[in-house]
């Protein structure tokens, strides 16, 4: 499950950082690769592609960071409340 999610965010990504190969702890927002209209794709693109709802308190960068900081984010926005 995991590892089909990073492969979406990494597709989706891909489309945008030609030529990059970002790897799963890179920081998109230090490498220059995203502005402000660019992370509001990117939170589209989890909530409609994953299936989930990101809260205003959840809309920080540190969420958005890193493909594993997304993975993280929606895996446990998918996780059964305990």
């Amino acid at each position: 499950m995991e590892a089909e999610i990073k492969q979406q965010i990494r597709a989706f990504l891909a489309k945008h950082f030609k030529n990059y190969d970002l790897q799963d702890d890179e920081d998109i927002f230090s490498l220059g690769f995203v502005n402000s209209l660019f992370a509001m794709q990117i939170v589209l693109f989890v909530e409609q592609q994953m299936g989930v709802t990101i809260a205003n308190e959840e809309l920080q960068l540190d969420n958005f960071r890193t493909i594993n900081a997304m993975t993280n984010l929606i895996t446990s926005k998918r996780e059964p409340a305990a």
